[in-house]
């Protein structure tokens, strides 16, 4: 094995670590976070009635920043779902990293999430 699929392994025992333990709701939806090296992604999901309730990415048509791969794009995908879910009036979430590590883009997405007004 090599030392890619070796780390895509290990991401993927942690997700299913994660997912055993945490769901969503409707009244409080699972904030599923997934990056690649240009772009960050985020989904508020109902796992009740399996659906997505709001999302945000750094390839949307409105997205202002040249670079979707930084920490200035994280904080900014997570200022827009933050804005986009309290007008759906959803103010708590339950944070999903998704087997990567509470560091950089993804530790810069759920802070900006919180300034904006989002509980988790």
């Amino acid at each position: 094995m090599d030392l890619k699929a070796k780390k895509r392994h290990i991401r993927e025992k942690k997700k299913r670590k994660i997912r055993g333990t945490i769901s969503g709701s409707a009244a409080r939806p699972r904030l599923s976070v997934f990056k690649s090296a240009k772009n960050i992604y985020i989904q508020a999901i109902d796992d009740v009635q399996q659906t997505t309730l709001a999302a945000a990415s750094t390839l949307e048509k409105d997205f202002s920043l040249s670079s979707g791969g930084n920490r200035l794009a994280a904080k900014e995908v997570g200022r827009l779902i933050a804005e986009r879910l309290q007008a759906c009036d959803i103010k708590e979430v339950v944070f999903d990293r998704n087997g990567f590590i509470y560091h950089g883009r993804i530790k810069e997405l759920a802070d900006a999430a919180r300034e904006a007004g989002l509980k988790f």
